[in-house]
């Protein structure tokens, strides 16, 4: 399968004159989501201070966006350095493989997450009971074990479609819509597994997350102190944004009707969830908390 990175660039002459820019930007991109989401997993090991239900979960959350960008960057940039812009049929199988795999696991994780900042502030006497090591752990490994035979299936189930039309996808790398729009069959049961699992691994964690947020205010509502609000609010208010990143570009794109005319729309908005995203995690969990600033100042001034 070939794919085109970006069309309307050759209605303004070589491609190839854009190419360092927009290999040089990626690159800056990608090493900011290594080392800003490295730095989280290593100062959340190190500092045992952090050694907590919250930041063990964003611990993963930070190894999953490492894994999730490098599903699709590393082969934008060989695309940008070289001019080449294919792809071979088994390695844009890999590549949606690990897309979607990622992704739903994602999901789960930020639901897992929501899950523990209820139980902190909505039952905080019972919270080291509920979340226990053996509990978290629990949770962590089935949100990244119960979407592999699924996903795997949902792989196969595309990639068995025969592809007799164009070979040209619009999109910046493999996914499931655009996928589907160059399959010559009938693709409703294809989208029907699609639509199955965006309930399952999407709507459904959203749903729990929504939940829980609906206790959590109506608990934080309740309280008389001011500063416990504050508190309450403020190790809330970075997940509630990176859920907001995440779930709104992804939703526009797997939830809405797919067209010729939205095809560059939904190429961005995948940009967005698959590469900015990643990379505004560890700026938004580093600015807004302040343990985590404390410790990476304690590590980086030891080191």
């Amino acid at each position: 399968v070939e794919y085109v990175i970006r069309e309307r660039l050759r209605l303004h002459g070589s491609i190839l004159s854009y190419h360092s820019v927009y290999f040089t930007i990626l690159l800056l991109i990608y090493a900011a989501v290594i080392i800003g989401n490295s730095l989280i997993v290593l100062v959340t090991v190190l500092d045992l201070s952090l050694h907590s239900p919250m930041y063990f979960f964003l611990r993963n959350l930070s190894f999953l966006e490492i894994c999730y960008i490098s599903a699709t960057l590393p082969k934008m940039l060989v695309c940008f350095l070289t001019g080449d812009v294919r792809i071979s049929f088994l390695g844009c199988a890999a590549q949606l493989y690990f897309l979607v795999f990622l992704g739903s696991t994602e999901c789960l994780l930020l639901a897992a997450m929501a899950y523990d900042r209820y139980v902190a502030i909505c039952d905080p006497l019972r919270y080291s009971l509920v979340m226990n090591g053996g509990f978290c752990v629990r949770l962590v490994v089935g949100s990244w074990m119960v979407a592999i035979p699924i996903q795997m299936g949902q792989t196969y189930q595309v990639f068995t479609l025969p592809f007799c039309a164009s070979h040209h996808l619009h999109h910046f790398f493999c996914d499931v819509p655009p996928l589907l729009e160059l399959a010559c069959a009938d693709t409703f049961w294809s989208r029907v597994t699609l639509n199955t699992i965006i309930l399952l691994f999407a709507i459904f964690p959203f749903f729990m997350i929504v939940v829980s947020y609906v206790r959590i205010i109506g608990t934080v509502l309740k309280m008389h102190s001011a500063p416990g609000r504050h508190k309450a609010f403020s190790t809330c208010s970075s997940h509630l944004i990176v859920l907001t990143l995440f779930y709104g570009s992804a939703s526009v794109v797997y939830c809405k009707h797919h067209s010729s005319d939205s095809a560059d729309t939904d190429k961005y908005l995948a940009l967005f969830y698959t590469i900015l995203t990643p990379m505004f995690n560890p700026v938004i969990y580093g600015m807004r908390n302040r343990e985590l600033r404390i410790a990476l100042r304690k590590l980086l001034w030891r080191k």
